[in-house]
C-alpha cells in the first residue's frame, strides 16, 4: 500500500552554487504550464480523488518561489487528489525570504503542518558565497511569522565543510541555529556535485573544502551539541526532539513505497523504481500527453530490495529491526549476514541489541564503508535466495 507522496516543484529565484537537483529559474508562464502538467501526472496515477495518505512532502527547487495564485492552485490540487485532513505529516520546503505572511496563510489554511527551511548557514557572507538569496534576518522573520501562524513544526537545514569554513565559523552557525530551539534539524556536509558552479571551481582549483579531519570534527561537534540539546540523532544527518522525527523521510529509510511526481522526481512502487524526465519542455510535453512522464523504470530484484533494506535502515540510529526484516522476507537477518555481522562487530562498528542491528557511535563516521559490506556476494545469495518469500 502506498501512503506517501513526494511532489517536486523545480523553480528557484536563483540557482545555488552547490545544488544539482532538478531546478529552473522561476518564470510565471513556465510555472503555470508546469502546474497543468503536474496535475495531469497526479490525476493519471491517483484514480480516486482524496486518496488517504500518511505523508506528503512538497520539495524542490523552491515550492515557495511560486506566486500566491500558483501556490493556492498547487495546494488546492493536492487537496483534491489527497485527503490532507487525515495526513499525519504534510511538509513544504521553503527558502527564507520567499515565505511571506500571505503564503504562510495559504499553506496553513490548506493543511500543511510542517515546514522545512533551507537555511544552510548563519553568516551573510557565506550565504553570498553559496549563491543563496536570503540573509540571516530573513530566517528570524520567517520563523517568527510561522510560529505566530501556529505552525511550530519547523525544521532547518544546515551545511558544513563549506569552502574556507573554519571550526569557529561552523560552531557559531550551529549555536545560532540551536538558539531557535526548533524541534528538528538536518545537517549535511558539502558534496561537490557535477554540473554545479562549485564543481567547475573545484576543477579549476579555485575552490577548496576543509580537510577531512576538520569535516569530521565539525560532524562530531554537531552530534555533541544536538545530544546536549535533547535532539535525538535518529538518522545520520537528522536530529529531532522526541515525536518530531520526519515521518516522510522515515518512509525512505524504512524502504517503504512512495509516489514521486514532478520533473526529475523518483518514485518507489511495488517491484520497481521510477525516475521522471528532468528537462522542463520534455516533462511538460510527456506529462500532458500521457500523464506518465517516466524516463526509465528500474525493476527491483529481491536481492536489491534486501540490500537496500540494510543500506537505508542502517542510516537510522535505531537500526534495522530483526522482526520487521523477518516479517518482510521470512528469513532470519542474522543468518544471511552472519559473516558480515561478525566482521563489523569485531571492528566495533556494529551492535546487536533489543532486536535491532545498528551502527555503534564509533561506527557512524564509517557509515559508507559499513553499507558496502551489505552487498550480497553471489555465493551467499545463491545459498539463501530460495528461502526468501517477500510479504
Amino acid at each position: 500500500m502506498i501512503t506517501s507522496a513526494y511532489i517536486h516543484i523545480p523553480f528557484c529565484e536563483k540557482l545555488c552554487h552547490y545544488c544539482d537537483f532538478t531546478k529552473f529559474f522561476y518564470d510565471e508562464k513556465m510555472a503555470d504550464e508546469y502546474l497543468v502538467a503536474l496535475e495531469k501526472e497526479i490525476s493519471t496515477a491517483i484514480e480516486q480523488p482524496r486518496k488517504k495518505m500518511k505523508t506528503i512532502f512538497v520539495g524542490g527547487g523552491t515550492p515557495t518561489a511560486l506566486n500566491n495564485r500558483q501556490l493556492l492552485q498547487l495546494v488546492e490540487m493536492i487537496a483534491h487528489y489527497f485527503d490532507v485532513s487525515g495526513v499525519e505529516e504534510y511538509t513544504f520546503e521553503a527558502n527564507p525570504g520567499d515565505l511571506t505572511k500571505e503564503k504562510i496563510d495559504i499553506l496553513v489554511s490548506h493543511g500543511v503542518n510542517r515546514i522545512s527551511m533551507g537555511v544552510q548557514d548563519f553568516n551573510d557572507e557565506m550565504l553570498e558565497k553559496l549563491g543563496r538569496l536570503h540573509r540571516v534576518k530573513d530566517v528570524y522573520q520567517n520563523v517568527n511569522d510561522l510560529q505566530n501562524a501556529g505552525l511550530t513544526n519547523i525544521s532547518i537545514d544546515l551545511m558544513f565543510s563549506l569552502p574556507n569554513q573554519t571550526m569557529e565559523h561552523f560552531s557559531k552557525t550551529l549555536e545560532e541555529a540551536i538558539s531557535f530551539n526548533l524541534p528538528h534539524y538536518s545537517a549535511y556536509s558539502l558534496q561537490i556535485e557535477p554540473k554545479t558552479v562549485f564543481y567547475q571551481r573545484y576543477k579549476k582549483g579555485t575552490l577548496s573544502k576543509p580537510p577531512e579531519e576538520v569535516e569530521a570534527d565539525m560532524y562530531e561537534l554537531l552530534r555533541k551539541r544536538m545530544r546536549e540539546e535533547d535532539k535525538n540523532q535518529y538518522e545520520i544527518s537528522n536530529f529531532a526532539r522526541a515525536g518530531y522525527e520526519s515521518k516522510h523521510n522515515l518512509t525512505y529509510w524504512n524502504n517503504e513505497y512512495y509516489y514521486g511526481f514532478g520533473a526529475g522526481a523518483s518514485g518507489y512502487l511495488p517491484g520497481y523504481r521510477t525516475i521522471n524526465v528532468r528537462p522542463f519542455p520534455a516533462y511538460v510535453k510527456e506529462a500532458q500527453a500521457s500523464g506518465k512522464p517516466v524516463l526509465y523504470t528500474d525493476e527491483i530484484t529481491k536481492k536489491e530490495r534486501i540490500e537496500e533494506e540494510m543500506f537505508l535502515g542502517l542510516r537510522k540510529s535505531e537500526g534495522v529491526s530483526l522482526q520487521s526484516f523477518y516479517s518482510k522476507y521470512h528469513l532470519d537477518l542474522k543468518k544471511i549476514y552472519s559473516d558480515t555481522f561478525e566482521k563489523l562487530m569485531q571492528k566495533g562498528w556494529m551492535e546487536l541489541s533489543d532486536g535491532f542491528v545498528r551502527l555503534t557511535e564509533d561506527g557512524k563516521p564509517f557509515g559508507n564503508e559499513v553499507f558496502q559490506e551489505f552487498l550480497l556476494e553471489d555465493d551467499v545469495w545463491e545459498q539463501w535466495k530460495d528461502a526468501i518469500k517477500e510479504s
